[in-house]
């Protein structure tokens, strides 16, 4: 019978369906000799959060295919999986409209100020009416500028303008007409994006040509009065140069979900600053969509190692070997 590895708790349900296929060994990356002697040993693997690299895998002789339950998958070393004739599967999908959620309630947090007004509420300052320097700046009928426009990209346009009659601009490798006939959005270089939109929203997966896509030079292309939405990945943003700007009144503010370092160290200036709305990584945060992900990566595994699987593989190029 086959090996699996699993190295993030499953739901039961999920568990029993591998168990059903294969005999699954719960690892802990905490415990990193024992960690790489279970993948030595193993057909398969599964879990999220932990880098997995080429020297964790050396003499990992029987290991047939790995299954993320992510959508992103910077924390493996693709061209090694496929000179190795590893199969990588992710969960692209399930997670679309959760995460769209968090999108645009990072936009709302950050344009209305709830984080940081409710907490002036708890606080006890509200003793009167509110003025001037408790407003926030409207969402409805503004320009949204979304760098990336997959199917996360293109859920946050479908909120966007058909929800609040926004305009919509987007940078993609390639044009997405379905979105430009169904919202409106128009295709744009990123300086023209940049220049134009009053959120900025990034979209796109982590890789070297993505790592630090916005730095200083590219925040000093924004409105002043814009704001950051990133809950792709926190390297896409230069943070130093992030932070440089919300401190010096060079963008008006941010919401972001992912940072260059996770957690967020306690001490960090992002954390101070009330034009920040600051998420634990939360994007597919839900009941509902942790669990359909964690089935979803489940069946690519099992697919993967019967070599029936089809859809949802990171490196195609595996299976022309």
């Amino acid at each position: 019978m086959k090996k699996i590895v699993a190295w993030k708790s499953l739901p039961e349900d999920v568990l029993a369906y591998l168990q059903q296929h294969a005999d699954v060994v719960q690892a802990d990356p905490a415990r990193p000799d024992a960690f790489v002697a279970a993948l030595r040993e193993a057909d398969g693997g599964i879990g999220a959060s932990v880098r997995i690299t080429p020297a964790m895998l050396e003499g990992a002789t029987r290991l047939k295919a790995l299954s993320t339950i992510s959508v992103g998958f910077d924390q493996f070393d693709v061209a090694d999986l496929t000179r190795r004739g590893i199969v990588l599967a992710h969960t692209p999908d399930v997670l679309t409209e959760s995460t769209a959620d968090t999108v645009f309630s990072l936009i709302l947090a950050s344009a209305r100020r709830v984080v940081e007004l409710a907490e002036w509420v708890k606080a006890g300052h509200w003793q009167r009416s509110i003025g001037p320097a408790q407003f926030g700046v409207d969402v409805q009928g503004k320009t949204l500028g979304i760098v990336g426009l997959g199917r996360i990209g293109g859920a946050v346009a479908r909120r966007a303008a058909l929800g609040f009659n926004m305009r919509v601009l987007y940078t993609n490798r390639s044009a997405n007409p379905e979105a430009e006939a169904a919202y409106g959005a128009r295709r744009v270089e990123l300086p023209e994006l940049l220049a134009s939109a009053d959120f900025v929203c990034l979209q796109v997966p982590l890789t070297a040509q993505t790592r630090h896509l916005i730095g200083a030079r590219e925040l000093a292309s924004m409105k002043k009065s814009a704001i950051l939405i990133n809950a792709s990945r926190g390297a896409i943003v230069d943070e130093a140069a992030l932070i440089e700007a919300l401190g010096n009144g060079t963008i008006h503010g941010a919401g972001l979900d992912v940072f260059e370092q996770e957690p967020l160290a306690a001490d960090s200036p992002l954390l101070k600053m009330a034009n920040v709305v600051a998420l634990p990584h939360i994007g597919s945060a839900t009941h509902e969509t942790r669990h359909a992900m964690a089935r979803n990566a489940a069946e690519n595994l099992v697919a993967a190692l019967a070599g029936t699987l089809t859809t949802n593989i990171v490196n195609r190029d595996v299976l022309q070997r």
